[in-house]
Parts: structure tokens; C-alpha cells; sequence
């Protein structure tokens, strides 16, 4: 029963939210994810050391039921997602004007659910059930989308609905096909039916297309285009929940597929490799163009997820755990990335870089949270970006991957520029219009920053104990080698 909770307490508060008033919404809002947090937690310490435990729905015999499993790495994947979902919670009783003028009634209900849906995806232990989820949190994202029903809303919610919904069909032809070449869906008996020559002959195919399919949702090269064209419309704590979650959910099951399940071909890999390296640098450099604050943010998920893929793709248990320790540092430091642009909007009223200035004179407490969030996304000793990222280029030199190596070092200095531009714009030069005055910024909003920045902080000062979880979450991974 544990491990049904995580998924279906929010499930249970977003039907209840749905019948009543704002406040009663968030207020239900802010006690399911502290409900969610405390059964996701309570399922990860329940967990042996790289141990894992299991639920066959309906007691169906394996491989025929629905099987959630949870191990180190979904669990604490699980309590990350929903104390993020906890921090956009709080948030929403601080909202900015912006998101004021937009949430309606469905919206604490949607976000609800899409904590839901990626919890489940976390816990998915078969391909179908994967599929299922992924369309829960494709139909919970649309609804954010148009939820508010503005012009922009709209043509963003068609954008975004266009190329996932193409991802969406691919995942599921994948896995007719999948079930059609093996007999199989769930993870363990794909593992063991892979190990036979000829049915991973004929799976290697249809697990391209699947790769190809979760490669779209992760928003990789050339395949973004429906993220920052999107993301930006959303109000802050939607955009937070949204930006911090669904890439890294489809680099997750990239990775749980890729390292544990299938036998992945070693020119896969290479291609990831090459395709990780030109993600990051086509993310990073449409982010040094722009001056919209939540665009800048929106394309430097692109550039992070070429870090994920980049671990992907060296194929190896160390570069398994730095991409489960970056996966986690990225959660929450583009959240909170996300949070601190509203608190900027809600004190300038505008996110244009041209048309903000003086922040740090008026919110002092503002640019140090920022500050923090910024030096991590960079990679600045000793933030949680640091830690990720010496993780994943340590490896990527032993492995003599050098251009690989060198090009996300590259991509680093360049994530340094966009940061800076926000300091320098945002919170350093004088307004450009001395008339304007601050906004209020109620507590509960500042709060939902701290706990996230919190976060952030005892990740970075005290990496060894989440430097290690990652190591045992991840040390059956790529065990079973590269296909040949």
C-alpha cells in the first residue's frame, strides 16, 4: 500500500479540489503534497540499501499484471518531485499579479494530477503503464496550458500538443511492437527475453523508435522546438512544476531503459553522445540571445538536458549516478529558477530584462536566493551544479571522451553569460524607470524559494550522503554491457 500512496494522494485531493472554492483549493493543494512528501520519505527509508520493493495490482502473476516497483533511485526521485510539488504549493499563496489574473479553478486540480502522473511514471515497472502515465501528464500539461484561456495560452497548448502528441503515438507504436517482437512489457522479463540473440535482433528496431519517442519528451536536439515556445506562457508556480519536471521524467526512463533494461547498441550511444553535445550548445546559445527572463530559463533546460543525455550515453555505473545526481541538483534549481522570475515580476512587472533594473537595492533577500540558484546552474565550486557536473566529466575524461568533455565545460562558461545578464540587467543596473515601485511579495511565495534554496544548499555543502545514494541507486546499471 506504500507504494500506492505517493500516486494516489494527490489523485485523491485533486477530485476533492475540483468541487471547491480558491482558497479551499489551496489550501488542499498545500496538505496533499505535504502528504505526498511524507509517504514518498517514508518509502525511502523503508528501502533496504539497494534493495527494492514491489505491488502486483490485483494480484495478476508477473509478467501479466501492473507492476510498481520502487528502488533507491524512483524513490528518491519520488520525495524530490513532491517536495517540489510541496514549494509550488506554498507558492500559490503568495501569487504574483500575473498568475493571479490566470489560475482558474481546474489549475490546483491539473497540478495535482501531474504530480500524480510522474510519480507513477517513477514507480512504472512496464511499458504499457509508462505509456498510460505519459498521457496523463500530456493531457495535465495541456490543461495548464489553455486553463486560462488567453490567445498565447492557446497557440502554446497547440504547439506543445503538436510535437508531444507525436511523441506520444511513437511511444505507443514502440511498445505494440516491443510486445509484438518479445511477448513481453514489463522491465524484468524485457531483460531476460533481450538476452536472446534473436529476440534482441529483432527488438533493436522498435526500441530506436522508443528512444527516438522519449528523446522528443526530453526536448533534444532538433526536437525542443515545443518547449520554450510553450513554457514561457505559463504562470510562475505552473511553469515551475512543468519546467522542472516533464525533461528530466523522459531523461529518467531514457536512462532506467537504457542502462537496466535493454542491451543498447554501442552506435546509439555514440550518436547520443555527439546529439547531447549539440543540445547543450544550441539550449545555451538561444539563451544568451533572449532577454524574456522565463525564456532564458525555459532554453537553458534544453542545454541541462544534454548533460543528462551526455550520461546517457557514457554508459557506465559512475556516469549513471551523476546523471541521477544531476537529474535531482536540476529539479530543483530550475524550479526555483522558475519562482525567483515571478518574485522579479512581481516586484518590476515585467520579465524584459530592458524594462527591470534595481532589484538588488529593492530585494536584497531576492538577489541572494537568486544568486545561489545562478552559481548552481553554472557550476560554481561548491554548488550542487558543481558536484553534477564534476560527476559527469570526470567520467566522460576517463572514458578519453575529450570533445565531449570539453564542449559541456564550454557549455558552462556560456550558462555563466545568460546568468549574468539576468544579474547585471535584472537586479544590478537602475531601473529604467525610477517612477516604478515594488510590488508586494507575500511571505508564503518567499517561503516556497527558501525551502527549495534550502535544498540546494545542504546539497551542495554536504554532497557525500547524496553522491552516494546516487552511487547505490544506480550500481546495477549498464551491468548487462552495450549491444552488439
Amino acid at each position: 500500500m506504500l507504494l500506492l500512496l505517493p500516486i494516489l494522494i494527490p489523485l485523491a485531493a485533486a477530485l476533492l479540489a475540483a468541487l471547491l472554492p480558491a482558497r479551499g483549493q489551496q489550501m488542499i493543494g498545500v496538505a496533499a503534497a505535504l502528504a505526498q512528501v511524507l509517504a514518498a520519505g517514508t518509502l525511502l527509508a523503508v528501502l533496504p540499501e539497494g534493495g527494492r520493493v514491489s505491488l502486483m495490482l490485483g494480484n495478476w502473476p508477473q509478467p501479466y499484471g501492473i507492476e510498481l516497483v520502487a528502488d533507491t533511485l524512483s524513490a528518491a526521485l519520488v520525495l524530490v518531485s513532491a517536495l517540489l510539488g510541496l514549494a509550488v504549493m506554498l507558492y500559490s499563496f503568495g501569487r504574483d499579479d500575473q498568475e493571479s489574473a490566470t489560475r482558474n479553478a481546474t489549475t490546483t486540480p491539473l497540478m495535482l494530477g501531474l504530480l500524480a502522473s510522474v510519480a507513477a511514471v517513477f514507480l512504472a515497472a512496464d511499458l504499457f503503464n509508462l505509456y498510460v502515465w505519459f498521457e496523463l501528464m500530456l493531457i495535465a500539461t495541456l490543461g495548464l496550458l489553455v486553463g486560462h484561456g488567453s490567445a498565447r495560452g492557446n497557440e502554446a497548448a497547440f504547439k506543445y500538443l503538436a510535437l508531444n502528441l507525436l511523441g506520444t503515438l511513437l511511444v505507443l507504436v514502440a511498445v505494440a511492437l516491443i510486445y509484438a517482437a518479445s511477448g513481453q512489457l514489463n522491465f524484468a522479463a524485457l531483460q531476460v527475453a533481450g538476452q536472446w540473440p534473436d529476440v534482441a535482433a529483432g527488438l533493436r528496431p522498435y526500441l530506436g523508435l522508443l528512444l527516438l519517442a522519449l528523446l522528443l519528451k526530453a526536448g533534444a536536439l532538433p526536437l525542443f522546438a515545443w518547449l520554450p515556445a510553450s513554457y514561457p506562457v505559463l504562470p510562475p508556480a505552473v511553469l515551475a512544476l512543468v519546467g522542472g519536471l516533464l525533461t528530466k521524467v523522459a531523461a529518467y526512463v531514457l536512462l532506467r531503459l537504457s542502462g537496466q533494461v535493454f542491451a543498447v547498441h554501442e552506435l546509439w550511444l555514440e550518436a547520443l553522445g555527439w546529439l547531447a553535445l549539440l543540445t547543450m550548445l544550441v539550449g545555451v546559445l538561444g539563451a544568451a540571445y533572449h532577454w524574456d527572463v522565463r525564456r532564458i530559463l525555459a532554453l537553458h533546460i534544453v542545454s541541462q538536458v544534454g548533460y543528462l543525455l551526455l550520461g546517457i550515453a557514457l554508459a557506465s555505473p559512475a556516469a549513471a549516478a551523476g546523471t541521477a545526481y544531476f537529474a535531482v541538483h536540476n529539479i530543483l534549481v530550475k524550479a526555483n529558477l522558475f519562482l525567483i522570475a515571478g518574485l522579479m515580476f512581481a516586484s518590476a512587472g515585467h520579465y524584459d530584462l530592458r524594462h527591470i533594473g534595481g532589484l538588488y537595492a529593492a530585494r536584497p533577500l531576492l538577489a541572494v536566493l537568486f544568486l545561489i540558484s545562478a552559481f548552481s546552474l553554472v557550476g560554481v565550486p561548491p554548488s550542487t551544479g558543481f558536484w553534477g557536473k564534476f560527476m559527469l566529466l570526470r567520467e566522460a575524461f576517463e572514458q578519453e571522451r575529450y570533445v565531449w568533455g570539453g564542449g559541456a565545460l564550454a557549455v558552462g562558461l556560456l550558462t555563466l553569460y545568460s546568468m549574468s545578464k539576468i544579474w547585471l540587467e535584472g537586479f544590478w543596473k537602475a531601473h529604467p524607470e525610477p517612477a516604478a515601485s515594488a510590488g508586494a511579495i507575500p511571505l508564503p511565495a518567499y517561503a516556497a524559494v527558501l525551502l527549495l534554496t534550502g535544498l540546494i544548499l545542504v546539497m551542495a555543502l554536504y554532497p557525500e550522503p547524496f553522491i552516494h545514494l546516487a552511487q547505490v541507486a544506480t550500481a546495477g546499471f549498464w551491468h548487462q554491457g552495450s549491444g552488439t
